[in-house]
């Protein structure tokens, strides 16, 4: 059966000048393939002038049965976001596959928890399913919110936002931080940068009573915060990474020159309860590169060590893994990888989609 299914949009809804958010209705018959944890992404599959173009996006709501919503953000010579913000329509079908991802909050939350969110533009969109799930499923569980923007104007789910400190008062907090409109107070002017954490999460939102923080956004940003809260004391286990877009990734290629030597090694992967196997030079092209040629229908998604959508676990073998953006310390401990980023170093390597 196919990882792509035809779902229909049913809502297409302008968020900003630059970003719309899409609603896609899911069928009785796929609601079990499409039940999703708030921070989990789905992969969108469309076809311009002949070529496949697929991209990531988060879901931006809490769990509705028979229903999902992403916001993508038109990025300057993005062809896929530009294509779905000038074109997608109302009873449109794309191709989607089911959601991913472990950039998610904890299975049960108690009352005395306080989740803090720290985004940066369309870095918004999982930490909004998010923070509606917490408020929604839970009686006195809160969540702070920093984000960044340009201006006022370049905020999405301005509005939504708005509309949940309103109802939630005492159990949603957000600062926006705005780096190109003068704000009444410092705090709030200019980047989200390592003197706005200190300061917030030692005098306003003491670290040591937050259950858990999730950042999401450039990779210079979520670096940083990642760093300063960690300086601060934080426990790494307690702080979660997702990036929008990555500087190494428009550098990276999918197609290496071999070495001089040609020294091969035999690949054997499991996807599907199928086996396959192929011939892969040391420094040729990834394992998911390679699979894909071979025929194998391998998940994936942004090719650039950041989805997470073509993990699999390394059974036997080593590989050189280039880049990683998505796996926790506790799944390369494990033995995941990232099969768009590794290559083989080994006479054998085997690795499992299924695990």
């Amino acid at each position: 059966m196919s990882r792509f299914h035809l779902l229909t949009i049913d809502d297409v809804r302008r968020e900003t000048p630059d970003c719309v958010s899409v609603a896609f209705d899911v069928p009785q018959e796929l609601q079990d393939r499409f039940t999703y944890k708030a921070g989990q992404n789905i992969t969108l599959r469309i076809e311009i002038a002949g070529e496949e173009l697929r991209r990531s996006y988060s879901i931006c709501q809490a769990y509705q049965p028979g229903r999902l919503r992403v916001a993508i953000k038109r990025i300057p010579g993005g062809r896929f976001s530009n294509y779905a913000n000038d074109n997608f329509r109302v009873g449109q079908q794309i191709e989607v596959m089911p959601p991913t991802g472990r950039f998610t909050l904890p299975d049960s939350c108690s009352n005395t928890d306080h989740f803090v969110g720290i985004a940066a533009g369309s870095g918004i969109t999982p930490i909004m399913a998010m923070i509606e799930t917490v408020l929604l499923e839970s009686k006195d569980t809160r969540f702070t919110l920093l984000y960044g923007n340009r201006t006022t104007h370049s905020i999405v789910f301005r509005e939504a936002l708005e509309n949940l400190k309103n109802r939630f008062l005492n159990r949603l907090q957000v600062w926006h931080v705005l780096s190109r409109e003068q704000t009444d107070v410092p705090l709030t002017h200019g980047r989200i940068d390592a003197g706005k954490l200190s300061t917030i999460f030692t005098k306003l939102v003491p670290a040591d009573q937050v259950t858990g923080y999730y950042l999401c956004g450039p990779v210079d940003m979520v670096d940083m915060s990642r760093q300063t809260l960690k300086n601060l004391g934080v426990d790494p286990n307690n702080i979660h990474v997702e990036l929008f877009g990555t500087p190494a990734v428009a550098a990276q290629t999918q197609h290496v020159t071999a070495v001089a030597s040609q020294e091969m090694s035999h690949i054997k992967m499991r996807l599907d309860d199928l086996t396959l196997q192929f011939e892969l030079p040391y420094n040729g092209v990834s394992i998911l590169d390679a699979a894909t040629a071979a025929g194998a229908d391998v998940p994936f998604s942004c090719k650039g060590g950041v989805c997470a959508t073509c993990r699999a676990k390394l059974l036997h073998g080593t590989v050189d893994m280039r880049l990683n953006y998505a796996l926790e310390p506790h799944e390369l401990a494990a033995g995941y990888i990232l099969t768009c980023q590794s290559h083989p170093t080994s006479a054998q390597v085997e690795v499992d989609y299924d695990a």
